[in-house]
Order: structure tokens, then C-alpha cells, then sequence
């Protein structure tokens, strides 16, 4: 269809000239919309904490703007190739309006974002526009005869038919959500429903009109000034959700809204006065305009300001009322159960006296049970090492590999039962009491030393890397229990080689300065245990130094373990003065074992553990 622009309007290179054959209309129509739908699709935008429902109203807002700019500079340029330029893009904006206008009901009455589906289809109904809008199936030619492109009809049709569709699925989805909505926010679905469609309504019908009679009579295209106009109706209706619903989470009072509309209502008698003295006069109105509302404004956010704060402060006072009410009520109430209770404490303390003192016997006599088991179970397994270690080197003739496959086995299940009865032995003569330390100056770079070369072999038959980073400086001789200090840092290096599958492990040692929240509170220096392990999750890090207590992953790929290490590690670097805790960034990221000893013990200490 080839439709008609009117080519008496002429381009000045600093603005635009109208003859008087321009529509008078043309400027009211299009630049108060814009303001108006700029300012409160920003407004919105920013005033909402940048939400996805001001997004897209925002989005709106400057696709409207767009659309309503280059429809401005179609009607006054006389430059076929920028006025077919620019008309190229109506389609695609008018495209984007209708189903941004979708997005934007979707995510406004349902509270959140649609999903993958609905986006795909909103994608797949815009695809046919972003497709065919850089090829001769939108425009075709220009007619500088009647200054108006050749458009394809089946092109401008699908837009124009993709808005009444959208007109009816927003329809439709109002209904929906309006029978499931409470009382108080069918009114906000009525109100942007009524506004939206109006504004779609208007916008593509006064177009599809437009274009209609254009092809059938000749006319010319100024019926679609009349369609911009749903825009500022709809913008209104927004900014009555706002004022009268908080709508957005945004605070706006009613004179904001009046001022703003007042003064963009006058500044657009712009468009059409001729009278120099007309132009004068409405200048002074404007500013006088904007100068009293801001008075206006100020005074009346002052007075709901005040408001508001009066009524935060009567309902605090209310709620303190209240609170004193139910204070009152339940002293009493607990006055009268103190009394009723206090017999029966009294009963139940001398009751659990008597358990308590049970409860002492049942671990004293538990505690020795477990030491006499321990010393019973170490018995069997001493012989059972020594044998199956012979027959692994031959001592009883060579093993063929079945044969040394089952020796082995026996082998390291006998080592673990060995190692879980000496934490056994060694939980219970913590915990009893009878565990004796021997303190002395000790070097612990030189047990460190002595845990890499013990352990090297071990790392080595795993691929992995066991280093040790000394300290920078010559670190002092500490007073502890060489002997047991040395079994921790053992056990933390084993217990890293154990649950790292690649990499390697790195002991290192320094003298702390950090004052950090784990930092023991005096002069102290820290032995670090790094891996590239499989990590702990932080969830789990608080419960592995308790007795029995083992990860999940840990669990899993160690089915050996006792449980006991750990709990073996702090108990006897706390009874050094010392401290140890783990550090993991997460599972699969490596773990850290930290332990730290004082340089000096007190008095106390040694004499407790001496």
C-alpha cells in the first residue's frame, strides 16, 4: 500500500518551519507524550529500586518516545532517503511496544518475572518484524511523487494484528488473575488493565485506521495523533496506582503528580501558539507554575511527612501498650509458677545430685572398661602384624599375587584396627586424667622435619607432593611435649594425604603476629597443614573434631577412618596451651589444618599435665 505524507513542510538547519499546511496538531500530540511517558517511566525506574517492573516500564517509555520522535521527523523532512530510513523502524518498535506492554502486566500482577516458555513466545512473535525489517518486504520504494514509502501490506498488517492479539491476551490474562486476586488488588489489576488497553487500543487502531484511509481515500496520516494520546491516559492511570496504592514500592503524594501534569499540559501550548504576546504569557504562567508547586510540593510532602511519622508514632505507642499489657500478664503469671516450681526444683536438684553422681561412676567405670578393652584389643593384633609382615617379605617362601593380594589385606585392615585402638587408648587416658606429658624446650622445625621424611613414601605412592616450608626466620624452642606434639602434626599430615586425590600436601611453620578472633592470646607460632584435597563443606567443619565424628566425603573415600583423630589432635594440643581448627573455602577446594602452640607454658598448665 503506499501511503501519503504531507511534503509542504520544508527543513531549516537549525529547526524545524511549519507551513500552514502542517497539522496543528502535530507538536501536541507528540512532544507532551514523550515527556510525560520519560518522566514517569524514570521515575518509576529509579523510585522502584531499579525493579524488573520499572525496567520494563522504563523500556516502554523510550520505545514510545522513540516510535513518536522518528514519526515527528517523517512528517517534516522532505529527504526521501531518511524518511524511508527512519519509517523502516515503525514496525519493529511498534512490535516491541506491544510485547513489552505484555512483559510489563505479567510481571506487575504476578509479583515476578514469566518464565523461559512465555520468553521464547514473546521472542518467536517479534521474530517475523526483526527479520523482515531490513529488506525490501517492509519497505520497497519511495514515492517522491506522493513523499510516501511503499510498504508491504501483509508486513504492516502482521504488526498491526500482532497489537490487537496482544490487546486480547492481556484481556484474557486480566481476567484470570483478577477471580484469583484479593479485594484490595483488583482495583490495581482494574486500573492498569483499563489503562494499558486503552493506550494499545488507541496507539494501533488510530494507526491501522490511519493507513487505512490512506490507501483507500488518499488522506493523510494525522488520525494517528489521536492513537499517542492513550499513552498520557495511561501514564495517569500509573500514576493513580502509585498515589493511591504505593504501587512499585514507590511513594508519591497527589500534588506531585498535579504540579508535574499542570506544568507539562502548559509547556506543550507551545505547539500550536502563534501570538508572540500568547508565547509570552505562557512562559510566565510556566514559571510561575513551577516555582508555586515546588512551594506547593514541599509544603504538602512536609505535612504527609509529619503525618506519617505521627502515625508510626501512634502505632508504636499502641504497640507498647500492648506489649506492657502482656508484660503485666505474664509476670504475674510467672510470679504465681515461680511459687508453684520452686518445691518442685528443689526436688529435682537433690534428684539430679543422686544421677549426677551415678552418672561419674557409670563414666569412671566406662572410661576404665574402655582402657581395659583397649589394652585386650592390642594383644591379638601385635602378632597378626608381625606374621603377615613376613609372609609379605618372603620370610615363609614367595607369595604368588592372590596369595599376596590377601596377605595385604590383612595386612592394612590389622594396621587400622591398630591405630583405632591406640585413639581408643589414648581418648581414654585423656579423659581419665592419667595421660602424662613430659615438657621440655623443643625444636619444632625438627619435628616437622621428622613428619615430612616419615610420610614422603606415603605421599610418593599417591603421586602427590609433600613439601615443607620452614620459617623465614630462626624460630624459638617452645616448651612442650616433643613426642605428642609430634603425633598431631602427624596425624594432620596423614589425615591431609589421605583425602587428596591430586596435588599434594605443604607444612609450613611461622611465629604469628595476627590478632585475629582463633589466635591464641599469647605468644604463639602457627604450623599450617595445606592440601588440594576434596575440601569440607562449612557446614560440617564445626562437627569434626568431636569423638566419632567424620564428613560425608571424608566417610566416603577413607571407610577406614576412626572417627578419633581429630578429636585426639585437640584434645592434646589444647592440653599443650595450644589450639587447632580447620579452614576450607568449600568442597573440592583444599582444606587447611591450623595449630598453633605458645612459646612458654604457664605454671598451671604444667602442673596439670605434668
Amino acid at each position: 500500500m503506499e501511503t501519503a505524507l504531507n511534503c509542504a513542510i520544508s527543513w531549516h538547519p537549525q529547526f524545524l518551519l511549519f507551513t500552514s499546511e502542517a497539522p496543528k496538531s502535530l507538536y501536541y500530540a507528540h512532544i507532551p507524550t514523550v515527556i510525560i511517558s520519560l518522566i514517569v517511566g524514570f521515575f518509576v525506574f529509579y523510585k522502584s529500586g531499579k525493579s524488573l517492573a520499572g525496567l520494563l516500564l522504563l523500556c516502554i517509555s523510550i520505545f514510545f518516545s522513540i516510535w513518536s520522535t522518528i514519526n515527528l521527523l517523517v512528517w517534516v523532512g522532505d529527504n526521501s532517503k531518511i524518511m524511508i530510513f527512519l519509517w523502516s523502524y515503525f514496525g519493529i518498535l511498534s512490535g516491541l511496544i506491544c510485547i513489552l506492554a505484555l512483559y510489563f502486566v505479567y510481571v506487575f500482577i504476578d509479583k515476578k518475572d514469566v518464565g523461559f516458555t512465555q520468553k521464547m513466545i514473546f521472542s518467536l512473535l517479534l521474530l517475523p518484524i526483526i527479520l523482515i525489517t531490513p529488506t525490501k518486504y517492509n519497505l520497497g520504494s519511495f514515492n517522491t511523487a506522493s513523499c510516501g514509502a511503499v510498504e508491504n501490506p501483509y508486513f504492516t498488517n502482521y504488526y498491526y494484528g500482532l497489537g490487537f492479539f496482544v490487546f486480547i491476551w492481556i484481556l484474557l490474562l486480566v481476567i484470570v488473575r483478577y477471580r484469583k486476586a484479593n479485594h484490595e488488588f483488583r482495583k490495581q489489576i482494574i486500573l492498569l488493565a483499563v489503562g494499558m488497553e486503552l493506550f494499545l487500543l488507541s496507539f494501533f487502531v488510530a494507526g491501522f485506521i490511519a493507513s487505512y484511509l490512506n490507501s483507500l481515500l488518499g488522506t493523510d496520516y494525522s488520525l494517528e495523533f489521536y492513537g499517542l494520546f492513550g499513552m498520557t491516559f495511561f501514564m495517569g492511570m500509573l500514576a493513580y496506582l502509585i498515589v493511591k496504592f504505593k504501587a512499585f514500592n514507590v511513594k508519591l503524594i497527589g500534588a506531585q503528580a498535579l504540579i508535574v501534569t499542570l506544568i507539562v499540559i502548559i509547556g506543550s501550548q507551545f505547539a500550536f501558539i502563534e501570538n508572540k504576546t500568547n508565547k509570552i504569557l505562557t512562559a510566565i504562567t510556566l514559571a510561575l507554575a513551577i516555582v508555586f508547586g515546588w512551594i506547593l510540593v514541599r509544603s504538602v510532602k512536609k505535612e504527609v511527612q509529619q503525618r506519617e511519622e505521627l502515625e508510626v508514632a501512634n502505632v508504636e505507642i499502641e504497640k507498647r501498650n500492648e506489649a506492657i499489657v502482656d508484660r503485666n500478664k505474664k509476670l504475674k503469671k510467672a510470679n504465681d509458677e515461680i511459687s508453684e516450681r520452686k518445691e518442685q526444683l528443689q526436688k529435682m536438684a537433690d534428684s539430679l545430685a543422686v544421677a549426677n553422681d551415678k552418672l561419674k561412676k557409670l563414666d569412671t567405670a566406662k572410661t576404665e572398661f574402655v582402657s581395659m578393652a583397649s589394652h585386650q584389643l592390642r594383644t591379638p593384633p601385635t602378632p597378626i602384624k608381625g606374621y603377615s609382615s613376613m609372609l609379605l617379605e618372603g620370610s615363609y617362601g614367595e607369595l604368588n599375587p592372590e596369595q599376596r593380594s590377601a596377605v595385604e589385606n590383612i595386612y592394612n585392615a590389622n594396621n587400622q584396627q591398630i591405630a583405632f585402638v591406640e585413639d581408643l587408648l589414648s581418648v581414654s587416658r585423656i579423659e581419665s586424667g592419667s595421660m602424662k606429658f613430659e615438657f621440655a624446650k623443643v625444636q619444632v622445625d625438627d619435628l616437622c622435619h621428622d613428619v615430612v621424611n616419615n610420610l614422603a613414601l606415603k605421599a610418593k605412592d599417591k603421586n602427590l607432593y609433600l613439601d615443607y616450608k620452614p620459617s623465614e626466620t630462626l624460630l624459638p624452642e617452645i616448651t612442650a611435649d616433643g613426642a605428642k606434639v609430634r603425633e598431631v602434626i602427624s596425624n594432620l599430615v596423614d589425615n591431609a594425604i589421605k583425602y587428596t586425590l591430586k596435588g599434594g600436601v605443604t607444612l609450613s611453620t611461622e611465629l604469628c603476629s595476627r590478632e585475629t578472633d582463633n589466635c591464641i592470646k599469647k605468644p604463639h607460632l602457627r604450623v599450617t597443614v595445606s592440601d588440594t584435597g576434596i575440601g569440607i563443606p562449612a557446614e560440617e567443619i564445626p562437627y569434626l573434631f568431636a569423638k566419632f565424628s567424620r564428613g560425608k566425603d571424608i566417610a566416603r573415600l577413607n571407610t577406614g577412618g576412626t572417627g578419633l583423630g581429630l578429636y585426639v589432635v585437640k584434645m592434646i594440643s589444647e592440653a599443650n596451651g595450644g589450639k587447632v581448627w580447620i579452614e576450607s573455602p568449600g568442597a573440592g577446594m583444599g582444606t587447611k589444618f591450623i595449630l598453633e602452640l605458645p612459646l612458654e607454658q604457664e605454671q598451671e598448665t604444667l602442673e596439670r599435665n605434668g
